[in-house]
């Protein structure tokens, strides 16, 4: 099987855009649906953490004082992943940070992203939400650590990777579901999501 690195950031806001930052990065190397390496570290991109963000995440102004500064830890989790192509739960948010917070630290970005959060509607549309929480529950998968800490969501996500695959395979006869599979799937149009299965289980 191959490797798969899945991500999450913990951020000031919901948009680089807009001028927010990073202040958390983590990410689970996973291959053959088990956890094979770990990459985790807060990081000082020297702006202010808003308080109801701390209230959330639980990270404050002085822990990321005294963190490594951004560029540093973009640097060393590029070089972590490598060309791996990459994970995350609602990936558009995470792939917006990776490339802002790369780009700020003079790397160009290559991994392609696949997202547990779009697959998921496709493969189980019956979930009434689908928040890394409430898929963690409904497929009683682990937790572990706190909630919106980017380690503990990371491997809560790779957790509901390996549920995906295994019910590409055991349910949709896939044998080898794999990241270009799940690229695949989360550009599919809901109502075809069965023939799309179909075929490539076929093919």
């Amino acid at each position: 099987m191959s490797l798969i690195a899945v991500i999450d950031f913990e951020t000031t806001g919901l948009s680089p855009a807009m001028g927010d930052r990073a202040t958390e990065v983590a990410i689970v190397l996973v291959e053959g649906g088990q956890v094979v390496d770990r990459f985790q570290s807060l990081m000082n991109a020297g702006v202010h953490i808003p308080a109801f963000i701390t209230s959330l995440t639980g990270i404050s102004n002085a822990m990321v004082a005294a963190a490594p500064d951004a560029a540093t830890v973009m640097t060393e989790a590029n070089r972590f992943v490598g060309a791996t192509p990459m994970v995350a739960h609602n990936a558009a948010f995470d792939r917006k940070f990776w490339e802002a917070e790369l780009t700020r630290a003079g790397v160009t970005a290559v991994q392609p992203f696949a997202c547990t959060l779009l697959v998921s509607r496709r493969l189980y549309p019956q979930v009434p939400s689908h928040k890394l929480g409430v898929l963690v529950d409904y497929h009683r998968l682990p937790r572990g650590g706190r909630a919106h800490r980017a380690l503990a969501d990371a491997e809560m996500a790779a957790a509901l990777l390996g549920q995906i695959q295994n019910d590409l395979r055991s349910r949709h006869g896939v044998a080898r579901p794999d990241h270009a599979l799940l690229m695949a799937l989360q550009r599919c149009a809901k109502p075809a999501v069965r023939a799309f299965m179909a075929q490539y289980a076929g093919a």
